[in-house]
C-alpha cells in the first residue's frame, strides 16, 4: 500500500485553502463615470477567471445577485457587480438629465469595464440593466465584450412591452412618504412569481428605499438606442424571461428584439416571474455557465 507523504499532503491542503480564500476575497471600490458620478463596484470569485459583469434593475442594488456571486460553481469566474447611478452606494445626482440620458448609464458600464481592467466580459443585465447594456452597445459597440445575457430585460419603455400598473407607478413617485414606500413595496412584490423569504425581501426593500427619488421619476423617459445597440451586435445574445413576468411583456419584448436582430436567442423559465436569476437560480446559473462555455462565443 502506497504511503502518502504527510508534508505533501499538508502543502496541498494549505494551497487548496489559500486558493479558496483568494477566490472568496471581496473587493469594494469606486470608478468614475464620464460626468464625474462615482460608481460603487464589488468583486468576488477568481480574479483570473472569465469576467462576468452583473447589472441590476430599477430600485435594485448589487445585492440582487447574491445567488450568483455566492454560488459555488460560479466561483471560477471573476464576478463583478455594481450599484447603478442613483442606487445603493453609488452617487445620486440630483439633476433629472443625469437619468434621462441613456448614454450616461452606458458610460457608467464603460467606466466599470475600463477601470476594472477586465478583458472580454460577459454582460448580464436584469430589467433596466438590459437597457443599460443596449445603450452601451450603441455607444461602444461589442468589440470589448464576449457576450450578453438579458434577464427580464427591458427592450423599450413603451406600453406594448411594459404592462400597466398605474397605481403602483403613481404611488412610487408620490410626495407622501407612506404612499411612496408602499408603492415600492408593491413594485418589489411584482418582481417575483416565487416570493423571497421575509429576511431577503426586507433587505431588498431596504435597498429600494435607498434609490434616488429624482431617478425614479426620470427613468420612464430614459433614452434607449435599441436599433443602434442590438442591430449591429455580432456577439452572442441570450434573452431569458420568466413565464409569469408581470413587469415586462416577454412576448412583445422578444418580438421587438428579434425584429432588430434575428440572431438573438431566448429561453422562457416556466416557474419564474420578472427575476428568473433569483427564482430559478440553479437553472439560471447553469444557463450562464453553458453560455460562457459555448463554442459560439469567441
Amino acid at each position: 500500500m502506497q504511503h502518502l507523504n504527510p508534508i505533501k499532503v499538508l502543502i496541498g491542503t494549505l494551497l487548496l485553502i489559500m486558493s479558496t480564500v483568494i477566490f472568496a476575497q471581496e473587493k469594494n471600490y469606486f470608478v468614475t463615470s464620464s460626468d464625474g458620478v462615482k460608481i460603487s463596484v464589488q468583486e468576488t470569485g477568481n480574479p483570473n477567471g472569465q469576467p462576468i459583469i452583473f447589472i441590476h434593475g430599477l430600485l435594485g442594488s448589487h445585492l440582487n445577485w447574491e445567488k450568483q456571486v455566492n454560488h459555488d460553481q460560479l466561483q471560477k469566474y471573476r464576478l463583478i457587480t455594481f450599484d447603478m447611478r442613483g442606487h445603493g452606494f453609488s452617487d445620486h445626482p440630483s439633476e433629472k438629465e443625469s437619468y434621462t440620458n441613456g448614454r450616461l448609464w452606458a458610460d457608467d458600464l464603460e467606466a466599470v469595464i475600463q477601470q476594472s481592467h477586465v478583458q472580454n466580459p460577459v454582460l448580464v443585465g436584469w430589467s433596466l440593466g438590459a437597457a443599460v447594456i443596449t445603450n452601451y452597445l450603441a455607444q461602444y459597440t461589442d468589440k470589448a465584450i464576449r457576450g450578453v445575457m438579458y434577464v427580464g430585460g427591458v427592450i423599450e419603455l413603451n406600453a406594448e412591452q411594459i404592462p400597466a400598473h398605474p397605481k403602483v407607478y403613481t404611488d412610487m413617485t408620490a410626495d407622501d412618504l407612506k404612499t411612496h414606500l408602499d408603492g415600492e413595496n408593491a413594485f418589489l412584490r411584482l418582481c417575483f412569481h416565487q416570493q423571497p423569504d421575509i429576511a431577503t425581501f426586507e433587505r431588498l426593500l431596504s435597498a429600494s428605499a435607498l434609490a434616488n427619488f429624482t431617478m425614479q421619476r426620470a427613468v420612464p423617459t430614459m433614452s434607449i438606442l435599441l436599433e443602434k445597440g442590438l442591430k449591429y451586435t455580432k456577439k452572442p445574445i441570450l434573452l431569458i424571461y420568466g413565464q409569469y413576468d408581470t413587469l415586462v411583456n416577454p412576448s412583445a419584448s422578444l418580438q421587438r428584439a428579434l425584429s432588430v436582430n434575428p440572431k438573438v436567442k431566448f429561453e422562457i423559465f416556466k416557474n419564474s416571474g420578472h427575476a428568473p436569476f433569483f427564482e430559478e437560480s440553479e437553472l439560471f446559473n447553469n444557463h450562464l455557465q453553458r453560455f460562457i462555455q459555448s463554442s459560439q462565443i469567441k
